[in-house]
């Protein structure tokens, strides 16, 4: 109960305005030294947070903070100074660095909030330092909690309502979301969670309130936190033949309440892993005279302090790539086709793509959001989005196999027999040697079936007509004019479509017609039977 005395404020607001909750006294100061306080005015710019909280430093503190603000390259050095211990992964710390960051919490004109926190999953195969980095995050923020999946129910998670056993009255217990307010929660084997307990924090990643309506208490507490999550694939390896929510045990709900999901993969690799093996050796002799990063754990604190007293916004410029950089991540998931991309990508995802933008410009202590900014959000978003592999595509026909037979009777009937080639009259083995099938990426064949079906879609809408083989051919060969190097490069194409064709009308995307040619010959020729391709009906243009 003194923990949540500490935290309660009377809430004067009325409906419908933005609650005003600002503590003023001694307590404001003791929590705002102790950093765990936001300035909740959405419209203060943090230059009266960035005085105080340079006030409570010392003048060499204050003169390192200087050199490290105005150094070069500040970001990759804050990153590699992240989690030493661990070897590689720099991807996953550049994460982790902009989670401590964080984005810049709004309230809109009607009292809504919209959360600045970020929420991490990392997904890997075991024996990939995925406690190592929980470990590490909670022992680097001061106020950041650890909890376990498999041994954290609902209630522990969120808050729980118990008898007090002297009064007889009912209290509130916080959860380790409400202990971890304005900080991190590690939440260790997320997978082993049941889904009724993944369901209670929902509200809490994303309103950030915990909502509670028992033993006639009706209250809405604050859990303002960031959810660092760790969670084992199914099975115990990843499999990249399926996509993200077949290899965890996750809803689909929860999964886009995470802004990145991080997939480590235990992968043989003769170079890494005989660095990687050097690093854990060394570790284990030298300690940690072994571990030397460019900035101490003390002065990453007061960088990462300093740093989110900012309040970055975004520039016309950025504001039009990131609607740009958001229509090709929809564009991309809609041409995968279903089940393509590792998740679909939501509207959550965008609202992603602006806290990563803010958080890096925050990393760079700087006032304005670039197009730098938003290209490196949108390549962390990208590279956190594991496409699911695919088997390459197979597009020779059955029918080239069948017709080997009928150059060897030809052959028989031009007096050839089989005994002829050899000089002792044994027989000569079979001549005919099997062709290598032709095959291509799943995505080269996805590439070529989506230009195809829309252009005979785009003519059977204006038209009411397919489009003939040959003309379909040679636009296709127009659309990729400038992929070219050489006539052979053109004609292997123009045979590599023909094929795709064929395969298209043996899964049922497009239907072959044979058209006779209105001519006064009466001679039938090659030319007179025409082949028009047609949409077939059983196609959903939506999804292709």
């Amino acid at each position: 109960m003194a923990f949540l005395a500490c935290m309660v404020t009377p809430d004067t607001s009325t409906p419908g305005q933005a609650a005003n909750q600002q503590m003023n006294g001694q307590a404001n100061n003791i929590l705002a030294s102790l950093n765990q306080t936001a300035t909740l005015d959405a419209h203060d710019g943090g230059d009266q947070a960035q005085d105080a909280y340079l006030q409570s430093l010392t003048t060499a503190e204050i003169e390192d903070l200087k050199q490290m603000v105005h150094s070069d390259h500040i970001y990759s050095r804050l990153v590699n100074s992240l989690a030493p211990m661990v070897y590689g992964h720099e991807i996953v710390k550049k994460g982790l660095l902009l989670q401590l960051m964080g984005g810049v919490t709004k309230v809109t004109p009607e009292g809504m909030q919209l959360r600045g926190d970020i929420n991490i999953c990392i997904v890997g195969d075991p024996s990939t330092s995925k406690s190592q980095f929980l470990k590490y995050i909670t022992s680097f923020l001061p106020r950041a909690v650890y909890t376990s999946g498999k041994a954290s129910s609902a209630a522990g998670l969120t808050a729980a309502v118990v008898k007090d056993e002297e009064t007889g009255d009912f209290t509130i217990e916080a959860g380790a979301l409400m202990l971890a307010d304005n900080g991190i929660c590690a939440i260790d084997e997320f997978d082993k969670m049941d889904i009724q307990d993944q369901v209670a924090i929902h509200e809490a990643m994303e309103q950030q309130t915990i909502s509670i309506a028992k033993a006639g208490i009706q209250a809405t507490l604050n859990a303002r936190t960031s959810i660092l999550a760790a969670a084992n694939p199914v099975g115990g390896r990843y499999n990249r033949k399926t996509t993200l929510r077949a290899n965890i045990n996750m809803s689909a709900p929860i999964m886009s309440r995470f802004d990145l999901f991080f997939v480590i993969l235990d992968e043989c690799n003769e170079s890494v892993d005989r660095h990687l093996a050097e690093h854990i050796v060394n570790i284990h002799r030298l300690r940690d005279d072994f571990i030397t990063p460019e900035f101490s754990t003390e002065q990453l604190q007061r960088y990462i302090r300093f740093a989110r007293t900012f309040k970055p916004e975004f520039s016309p410029e950025a504001k039009t790539l990131l609607v740009q950089k958001y229509k090709e991540l929809r564009n991309d998931d809609a041409q995968g086709g279903i089940g393509r991309n590792s998740y679909r990508i939501t509207v959550r995802q965008l609202e992603s793509l602006i806290r990563l933008s803010e958080a890096i410009a925050k990393a760079n202590c700087v006032d304005d959001v670039t197009e730098g900014f938003v290209r490196e959000a949108f390549s962390l978003l990208r590279q956190s989005i594991i496409s699911v592999e695919k088997d390459d595509i197979d597009v020779d026909e059955d029918e080239e196999d069948a017709e080997a037979p009928t150059h060897d009777d030809d052959d028989h009937q031009e007096g050839d027999s089989p005994m002829a080639d050899s000089p002792n009259g044994t027989p000569a083995p079979h001549s005919a040697v099997p062709r290598p099938k032709t095959k291509i990426t799943y995505d080269k064949y996805m590439s070529i079936l989506n230009l195809l079906v829309r252009k005979v879609n785009s003519e059977e809408t204006s038209t009411g007509e397919g489009v003939e083989g040959e003309e379909l051919v040679v636009w296709y060969l127009e659309q990729k004019e400038d992929e070219f190097e050489s006539q052979e490069d053109v004609e292997g194409e123009r045979e590599l479509v023909g094929k795709v064709l064929r395969r298209m009308v043996k899964d049922n995307i497009l239907m072959q017609i044979h058209s006779d040619d209105d001519s006064d010959s009466n001679e039938p020729t090659e030319t007179q039977q025409r082949q028009i391709y047609v949409l077939h009906p059983n196609c959903a243009v939506e999804e292709v």
